[in-house]
């Protein structure tokens, strides 16, 4: 398939993620104003959308705590600069299983499980123009830590949020979550102009060479809007193949800590590396408005506590 390079790419900037990478770059965001700042900063850079997870502030170790994720949400639309919001809806289905010869009980020091309302109550609360749902289950980098989101979950989660007016983000680690997500569509859980973010070089998902990406990138509709990034030093370099593929930009610290060798980044850093390689290509970086308008999106306050 010949590739239809994009003109018109908007920037995602995934701000802190739920990773333990909090001691590995002090730039990585731990309270609810340094992940607001920074942000910030990176729609200054030139992010049309911001992706948000939130940490303990002291620790910096990931937490689902709706008055984090309020704060954050408060700070960030009280701030001068606009930017779409998206909140990570992937929390709460982590399950980490004991030894290979005794695997049950699962362990309760890794094992986060909530239902789909309890998971979805920070959404609710705080109505993000998009959150995301991870459309698939998935051996997920450490030995016995498995992403935990099954069907039934997927359909309650998924329904929820096109009852609240928030866009989903569909996060496709691998074609079958393509594939499943193409389902919640025919059963209408899901609306048809949907969005996808394409997760390459996860492990143990999608592995970031580009036949794998373009694998993935024929299995989105062409009447949806789709993203990609990989994670760590092939980060910029997916930008432009997105690009060149037909699609949009993701970057941040969730993703990647280094702007160069040996050189570690901010966000707003990565988020202008990405800007200058999307405008040499040759395309136009899209506002948030503008962003609004391509994935018809609504701008909403939180509901009152």
């Amino acid at each position: 398939m010949p590739l239809a390079m994009n003109r018109e790419v908007f920037i995602t900037c995934a701000v802190t993620g739920s990773g333990g990478s909090q001691d590995r770059s002090p730039h990585v965001p731990r309270s609810p104003k340094q992940i607001a700042d920074s942000a910030i900063d990176a729609a200054k850079a030139g992010a049309a959308i911001v992706h948000c997870h939130v940490r303990d502030p002291e620790t910096g170790r990931p937490r689902r705590d709706v008055h984090l994720y309020r704060e954050v949400t408060e700070r960030i639309r009280a701030a001068e600069v606009d930017v779409i919001l998206n909140l990570t809806a992937g929390m709460g289905g982590d399950m980490v299983f004991g030894s290979p010869e005794a695997p049950l009980p699962l362990n309760e020091k890794g094992t986060d499980m909530g239902g789909a309302t309890n998971r979805m109550e920070h959404v609710r609360q705080c109505l993000p123009e998009i959150c995301t749902l991870d459309c698939g289950t998935m051996n997920f980098a450490e030995a016995d830590y498995v992403m935990t989101n099954t069907p039934g979950m997927l359909r309650a989660m998924g329904g929820m949020m096109t009852a609240l007016g928030v866009k989903p983000e569909i996060e496709a680690f691998d074609t079958g979550h393509l594939w499943f997500a193409k389902q919640l569509v025919e059963e209408k859980v899901l609306n048809p102009d949907a969005l996808v973010q394409l997760c390459m070089g996860v492990p143990w998902g999608a592995p970031d060479d580009l036949n794998t990406f373009m694998a993935m990138v024929n299995n989105v509709p062409s009447t949806w809007n789709w993203s990609a990034f990989a994670i760590g030093r092939n980060q910029m370099a997916y930008a432009a193949a997105a690009v060149l593929a037909g699609g949009n930009v993701r970057v941040g610290l969730e993703d990647n800590l280094w702007l160069d060798k040996g050189v570690l980044a901010t966000n707003a850093q990565l988020v202008e590396r990405a800007a200058s390689i999307v405008t040499n290509l040759g395309a136009r970086i899209l506002g948030p408005e503008e962003v609004r308008q391509k994935l018809n999106l609504t701008k909403r306050a939180p509901i009152a506590a």
